[in-house]
């Protein structure tokens, strides 16, 4: 393979601990570019000549990886040098707070692109891709690649934390003859399926249990005792499971009893690894958005509802939610009575849900 030019956007934790750090490792790279606008960033990676270290959370302790040979340039001033490093990539990264920076990326994308090109977009949307061609425009030899990104990260005292993990789904690529340099992820022709899978299995969990985490006063998701990771354990397997197993039936082996079961003890012991140091405080923020209608509680539990399945756990995680912005019911005006009584139902047992049967909530 000849090597090639990676261009990533925003450094943040999966652009450096992913994308960057994956694009170096596999040996298939000459030209290591990212663009970032934060002048404490720039100036700290050009003054470690294009170096910069990230901790790795595996599961027997914290392993610390040297990323070297990394352009990072800042589009505002110098937008021309940036457009020509796009020119030149065969992959692109973008791994930027949300969607709604794309218009501020995409000029400096339609002037630059030439193809073969693909960009894979890291920003937990459902259909990011889609979004960021729009904004772009189509174009000859370039493809736009949702992900699942199933990495968890985060920011240490000393730098970037993130998990080993690193089994990352892609769409997959039409573009003739094009072999990636990113070796390591793994395409599949629709990857609707396994977004929802961590909408409303990983993230759906990982909320459930960062809320009332936050409520017990625990500072990491790690500290969580036997009896909230059971709660969790059940929430992933008798609600998560069986709603999406009902959508989702024949479409891959996750979507099985031993598929999901398999994929939901993974993801409680990642998800409780001490090293990884998962703050209940990253998990929680923000909890207006992950409450919204289609998000990760109440999207899986209507998903659950649908299924003829009572999410009573994922209530408890809804209710807890409610509390941290001081919020109620009203946020749902097209909920229906059950999705209703169940989340009276969890407001009202909050306080006492370790003792509390299933029964009753």
């Amino acid at each position: 393979m000849n090597l090639r030019t990676f261009v990533g956007f925003g450094f943040g934790p999966i652009q450096a601990g992913l994308f960057l750090y994956e694009a170096q490792r596999s040996g298939n790279f000459d030209r290591l570019v990212v663009a970032e606008i934060k002048p404490e960033i720039i100036a700290a990676v050009r003054n470690a000549g294009g170096r910069y270290t990230i901790n790795v959370a595996t599961r027997t302790g914290i392993e610390r990886r040297e990323i070297t040979g990394v352009e990072i340039i800042n589009p505002q001033v110098e937008s021309d040098k940036l457009v020509a490093a796009i020119a030149d990539a065969s992959e692109i990264a973008t791994a930027l707070p949300s969607v709604k920076v794309f218009p501020h990326i995409a000029p400096l994308l339609a002037r630059g692109l030439r193809g073969p090109t693909v960009i894979y977009t890291g920003e937990n949307h459902n259909h990011a891709a889609e979004l960021l061609e729009d904004e772009v425009g189509a174009k000859d030899g370039v493809q736009f690649l949702n992900t699942v990104i199933g990495k968890m990260s985060g920011v240490a005292d000393d730098g970037f934390l993130v998990e080993e993990f690193n089994r990352i789904l892609i769409t997959q690529i039409r573009l003739p003859n094009f072999r990636r340099g990113i070796e390591v992820f793994i395409e599949k022709p629709d990857l609707l399926p396994f977004e929802e899978a961590k909408l409303c299995g990983h993230n759906a969990v990982h909320a459930l249990l960062g809320y009332l985490a936050h409520r017990e006063g625990l500072q990491f998701v790690a500290d969580a005792d036997a009896k909230l990771l059971e709660l969790a354990r059940s929430a992933f397997l008798e609600e998560c499971g069986p709603a999406l197993m009902t959508r989702w039936h024949g479409v891959d082996s996750l979507f099985t009893p031993d598929g999901w079961r398999t994929y939901a003890e993974d993801l409680l012991a990642r998800m409780t690894n001490p090293f990884l140091r998962d703050r209940v405080e990253r998990v929680i923020r923000d909890a207006q958005r992950k409450l919204e209608w289609n998000d990760r509680l109440i999207g899986t539990m209507r998903l659950a509802l649908a299924a003829g399945v009572k999410p009573w756990r994922l209530a408890l995680g809804a209710a807890a939610a409610l509390q941290t912005i001081g919020a109620g019911t009203e946020l749902w005006p097209e909920a229906t009575p059950d999705l209703i009584n169940l989340i009276h139902k969890a407001q009202s047992n909050l306080n006492q849900w370790r003792n509390t049967a299933h029964g009753n909530i």
